[in-house]
């Protein structure tokens, strides 16, 4: 004869988020109301490559005392409740066949820490979330999701105390909800903010709380005030509506980036794509909209004072004591890793004396002795704050750096080349906008991406005068962003009528490309 049915739960959260701590409360749970309970884990990986898995089997006790056999790891089709900490966790749920149409409760978080994946990705690698979200609607019998983290927030927690309050209020377990406020009492720490937190997430879970608008490009940003004022009575006068919002975030950006004259400097830019738009374009003013925005990511790139300048700043010290939960009485000490090439020094320094630098060998290979490993610094020490603090304050001269000068002139070929483009043939024109999606980051990233960016410039050139320039140049694109070699680049370039030249041959460029 079997004995009762067990009630089986997973829960995959990332570290920090007190996924242990919410396996402890409901073995807890179960466990005071005469249940057995056993819970197991698989911790997952560093750098966001996975979630720890907590597995739980809850069975009533058997009233001849006999023990249950129970499982140590959820089985595919045999779960009954999952819980999330966030979005993509739901989605490897999904995937590992966790999750099932005729019997799962699925709770999830829907916010999203990026996997190591998309970050690394040369393109835009995040997944979707609405296909994660459809993914969960199809796949789980009940699927209770909202931004619980965002709750935790709010509520001075970690978002298991609320996922708790979701699980509560979704009826998936036979307790009643004091009964699940109990564990958390008894448990004896933090117990108001959990309270608070468990709360938050019942309210959730019955969608009481309205949902949280996504954010969209098209939803236009709050008006520039104080000293952007003028800036954005400019943007109102002379550009089109459909471009105000990249136009407005770029004169943030870019005022934080350097100062005020670096902001109007780049609606200066934009001046000749914005008339050329007007005239050619088909009233869209896509291209006006999307050259703003690569260009204001342009020009904010990330030189050693510019991740100087980030480093340093209070808010960040402040975020990091709000994530870390630091308390009174208790030391934080923050360590970076720093690393920069011979190129980013030389990036640094003013334009010629840079330039020398990357010709001189002897001086090269002097650099590079003090360079070579790398050193930890301590901002959170006075030593390492201020070593870090002389270089942000390098901002001043940032427009008579290598770097600077390096990056302008590559910024003014590609302006001109949209402007020029966008005359004869309107979506080539975007299409060249959209090629500045591969310089980003900074060092070995950063030169990579510049090197195919130049191959696809080139590029452009000879595909000028044919009928689908458009497509082809967003295939070489596509093909530049989905492999950082430069491999898959060179086989579509061979592929073009005229050869051009390729893309991982320019191993020369790649020791003197800005980093």
């Amino acid at each position: 004869m079997s004995g009762p049915r067990s009630i089986n739960l997973a829960i995959l959260a990332m570290g920090g988020e007190g996924g242990g701590v919410l396996a402890d409360w409901l073995v807890d749970l179960a466990e005071h109301d005469g249940w057995v309970a056993q819970t197991t884990s698989v911790p997952g990986v560093a750098q966001r490559t996975g979630a720890t898995i907590y597995y739980l089997e809850l069975v009533q006790a058997d009233p001849a005392g006999r023990e249950p056999v129970l499982a140590l790891m959820p089985f595919p089709g045999d779960v009954d409740v999952v819980v999330a900490s966030e979005l993509m966790e739901a989605g490897r749920a999904i995937q590992r066949g966790l999750v099932s149409a005729h019997r799962t409760t699925l709770i999830a978080s829907t916010h999203r820490v990026y996997s190591m994946t998309e970050k690394t990705n040369m393109g835009d690698g995040r997944v979707d979330p609405s296909k994660l979200l459809e993914g969960g609607r199809a796949a789980a019998k009940r699927f209770f999701h909202a931004d619980f983290a965002a709750a935790a927030e709010e509520t001075g927690s970690v978002i298991s105390a609320v996922l708790f309050g979701a699980l509560a209020e979704s009826g998936a377990l036979p307790f009643a909800r004091d009964a699940f406020e109990a564990a958390i009492r008894r448990g004896g720490v933090g117990v108001e903010s959990s309270l608070r937190a468990f709360a938050a997430g019942a309210q959730l879970a019955r969608g009481a709380a309205p949902a949280r608008s996504t954010h969209s490009d098209s939803v236009p940003g709050p008006a520039l005030g104080g000293r952007l004022a003028e800036l954005g009575q400019r943007i109102d006068q002379a550009f089109a509506p459909a471009a105000h919002s990249p136009l407005r975030e770029g004169v943030r950006r870019l005022s934080d980036y350097q100062d005020r004259d670096y902001a109007a400097e780049y609606l200066d830019r934009l001046e000749p794509v914005r008339e050329a738009d007007a005239r050619y374009g088909d009233g869209s003013h896509r291209l006006l909209a999307e050259t703003a925005r690569y260009l204001a990511l342009w020009m904010s790139y990330e030189d050693t004072i510019r991740v100087a300048d980030l480093k340093t700043r209070r808010s960040r010290f402040e975020r990091v004591k709000r994530e870390t939960r630091l308390h009174e009485g208790q030391v934080l000490a923050i360590n970076e890793y720093l690393h920069p090439r011979v190129e980013e020094v030389a990036d640094t320094l003013p334009a010629g004396l840079g330039a020398w630098l990357l010709r001189a060998g002897w001086a090269r290979a002097l650099v590079r002795r003090f360079v070579a490993t790398g050193r930890v610094v301590q901002t959170s020490s006075v030593r390492g704050y201020l070593a870090l603090y002389l270089v942000a304050s390098l901002r001043p001269w940032r427009r008579r750096s290598l770097r600077y000068q390096r990056e302008t002139a590559r910024m003014r070929d590609w302006l001109d080349s949209v402007v020029t483009a966008a005359a004869h043939d309107y979506e080539f024109a975007l299409a060249i906008a959209e090629c500045q999606r591969l310089v980003k980051g900074y060092s070995d990233t950063h030169a990579r991406g510049a090197r195919s960016f130049d191959a696809l410039m080139r590029a452009a050139a000879q595909l000028r005068s044919q009928s689908d320039a458009a497509a082809q140049l967003r295939r070489l694109r596509d093909a530049a962003l989905a492999d950082d070699t430069g491999a898959k680049l060179d086989a579509e370039l061979g592929r073009m009528p005229v050869p051009s030249a390729p893309a991982s041959a320019r191993s020369s460029e790649l020791s003197t490309t800005a980093a």
